[in-house]
């Protein structure tokens, strides 16, 4: 039985020397202290020799398994080592290789951008949920209740909580930003002067300038006196701080149940320079925001005097401002996860 050993030990050391690897290591290791290894056949064979052999057995053999395990923990700290040298024909001197970096995302950097204008100009961020309920993204807007805008042909109700009638308990995926701010100026104390970006959704036919799910930018100021040449100023400046210049801007009379009076706030064509292009549909305008003074049920919902408090409000087409600065000719790209699109932005 010794002479087993004293095989077992030398051909054992032969083969922890030459494992070049760490997994051709483990593989020794198995084969000498695994469950059907050598070392194993030598236990299970101990309880068949005279008794007065096996205790001197049962020692050499776990001395055996001790000494295994050191030289394997050895072999490995040597293959470990050897493997994070730096190779001789290694030159220190040639000039690396830069990892590719990230950027955001167009949408964002705007968003970002329009952030840090407003807040220079005492502009407090607001951003809610995704989901909204009919009370806040029409009751309380002054939508009649049988507007289009409340169909499902324009809007994505939640199944389960699609039930006509229900008012607060009717859940959506909001169609604009508006109603959110009814809720937070049910929260806060007037004056206002807030701003909400956010993604919302529309059951609408894609095409260059049209997404079913886009992003916006609400801005609203109300106050005591607030007046609406106020508004105009505010929506050129905030332009011209996007684009770095002044930018054509027109207002036309448009109808939105939640202001009186209510526009139609347009900037000429930055793609095509007012020439017509697919984007503004050969316009040379392209309309990047309603706007106007909140109605008065609206100043009512959020718990206002209308005869006290008056305002402004814009919600500003994110997507298509974005457009207009980077001159993109359709909005599908920013959700077309083409990366040959996105590395533009880095």
């Amino acid at each position: 039985m010794k002479d087993r050993l004293d095989a077992i030990l030398r051909d054992g050391e032969e083969k922890i020397r030459g494992a070049l690897s760490i997994a051709s290591l483990q593989d020794v290791k198995s084969l000498l202290l695994g469950k059907q290894g050598a070392l194993a056949d030598i236990l299970k064979e101990i309880p068949s020799l005279d008794v007065s052999l096996r205790g001197e057995v049962g020692r050499a053999a776990n001395e055996l398994k001790n000494r295994f395990t050191e030289i394997i923990e050895a072999r490995s700290e040597e293959i470990s080592l050897k493997a994070s040298e730096i190779s001789s024909d290694f030159d220190l001197t040639v000039p690396g290789i830069l990892p590719t970096g990230g950027a955001l995302h167009p949408i964002t950097q705007m968003c970002y951008d329009l952030n840090d204008t407003f807040r220079s100009i005492g502009f407090e961020i607001f951003e809610e949920s995704d989901i909204t309920s009919e009370l806040y993204a029409f009751d309380n807007l002054n939508f009649p209740p049988d507007h289009p805008a409340r169909e499902s042909m324009d809007t994505f109700w939640l199944a389960g909580y699609d039930k006509a009638g229900d008012g607060g308990k009717r859940l959506c995926l909001r169609p604009h930003l508006t109603g959110a701010s009814v809720r937070y100026m049910q929260k806060n104390k007037p004056p206002y002067r807030f701003v909400y970006p956010g993604r919302v959704y529309r059951d609408d036919a894609t095409d260059a300038s049209h997404d079913r799910a886009f992003y916006q930018y609400e801005a609203l100021i109300v106050d005591r006196n607030f007046t609406f040449s106020s508004g105009e100023v505010m929506i050129k400046s905030i332009l011209s701080k996007v684009f770095g210049r002044d930018v054509p801007v027109r207002m036309r009379v448009g109808f939105f149940p939640f202001v009186e009076p209510g526009f139609e706030i347009d900037m000429g064509c930055l793609v095509c320079d007012t020439k017509g292009c697919s984007v503004c549909k050969n316009v040379g305008w392209i309309e990047i925001m309603p706007g106007g003074t909140p109605h008065p049920n609206v100043l009512r919902a959020a718990g206002l005097d209308p005869m006290e408090y008056t305002g402004f409000y814009v919600n500003i087409g994110l997507d298509r401002l974005v457009m207009m600065r980077y001159g993109i000719d359709d909005v599908r790209l920013f959700r077309s996860a083409d990366l040959r699109f996105l590395q533009q932005f880095k």
